[in-house]
């Protein structure tokens, strides 16, 4: 373990921004943070950075308590959304800054350099104006000034977040096989839950200071913890539902349910893929109130006559016509039974 969280809690005016949290990341590892707006993501990275005191628990690197160690000389990276380029340095002075700080001779310093834009892409760079670079190149330079000092960890807020989306997608395969290559330990916050799922080895859901989940990628995706998680996620196909024996009671009607599926109360959620649209005399009546191009589908929204809505994905060519009248039918290979949450 090379981080370890122990109870980490920050209070702001009394309430809890970071709740008890305990988290811990292996070396090697990439782990992204996600959490809405205020859910503690941030102060997390920042507490960890040595930047916001805690007002209880610990922060452990290599097994021993940063209580005390100012955030310049706990080893760790740390790279703003914004980037925080010097502006009256070109783009060498940049990524030189931390090895000069740390003591390094000038020569190995230049090799250090050259090295970095090298592998984020920008040979050649190092004496350009960082005002004359673009957004992704500057994103390059964020990237390399924080690797340059080698640190133990590198953190990453909102790495992404200025981006156009196609560049972001580019990126983010890029920092993921740069980081592979160079074995760097990782610890990201995002609230873009695609970003998150691309880059991490493990995902982390944050909810009021707390963790909400965690897991590989596609243990969250598949199996989502509460109806909070799910449709924080994207997943709109969740209501309160009774689970007895392979069936679940919901607003939809009995809903088929996997084998084994805890008993009870539950929220349940349904894959869009496991809504399945029949004849309008079979299933669940609906009417067809929206749709919504999705290039390799059509989201369906589907409107029951007493029941909250669903969304189907449809093949291009299928999809049914808005104020069409058809039926649904469900499948349990689709459906996940959560813990119960209010999901707000």
């Amino acid at each position: 373990m090379l981080l370890g969280l122990r109870g980490a809690t920050v209070r702001f005016g009394g309430r809890p921004v970071l709740d008890g949290v305990d988290l811990e990341v292996a070396e090697h590892e990439v782990v992204c943070v996600l959490g809405p707006s205020g859910s503690g993501k941030s102060t997390l990275l920042r507490a960890v950075a040595g930047l916001q005191p805690l007002d209880a628990g610990r922060v452990l690197l290599d097994g021993r308590d940063q209580a005390g160690v100012p955030a310049h000389k706990r080893g760790v990276g740390l790279m703003f959304q914004d980037h925080q380029l010097f502006p009256q340095r070109d783009v060498a002075g940049n990524v030189a800054f931390g090895p000069r700080m740390h003591g390094l001779p000038r020569r190995e310093r230049d090799a250090r350099v050259e090295e970095l834009l090298e592998l984020v892409g920008l040979p050649g760079a190092g004496r350009r104006a960082v005002a004359a670079l673009s957004g992704g190149e500057q994103q390059r330079v964020a990237l390399a000034r924080a690797l340059a000092p080698r640190p133990r960890l590198l953190m990453l807020d909102e790495p992404l977040g200025q981006l156009d989306r196609s560049l972001r997608e580019r990126l983010v395969v890029e920092l993921r096989e740069l980081f592979g290559r160079l074995g760097t330990t990782v610890l990201a916050v995002t609230h873009d839950q695609g970003e998150a799922f691309a880059l991490a080895d493990r995902v982390v859901v944050m909810r009021d200071g707390r963790i909400a989940q965690s897991g590989t990628p596609l243990d969250v995706w598949q199996r989502p913890a509460d109806a909070f998680v799910a449709r924080f996620l994207g997943f709109d196909n969740v209501v309160d539902a009774t689970v007895a024996g392979a069936a679940a009671a919901t607003p939809w009607g009995k809903l088929p349910v996997p084998d084994g599926a805890a008993q009870g109360a539950h929220s349940v959620l349904v894959r869009p893929a496991g809504v399945r649209l029949v004849a309008a005399d079979a299933g669940l009546r609906c009417t067809v109130a929206a749709r919504t191009f999705q290039g390799t589908h059509v989201a369906v929204h589907l409107q029951p006559e007493d029941a909250p809505r669903l969304q189907a994905a449809c093949p291009l060519r299928s999809a049914p016509e808005v104020g069409d009248v058809v039926g649904v039918e469900f499948d349990a290979a689709e459906i996940v039974v959560l813990d119960r949450s209010d999901g707000s």
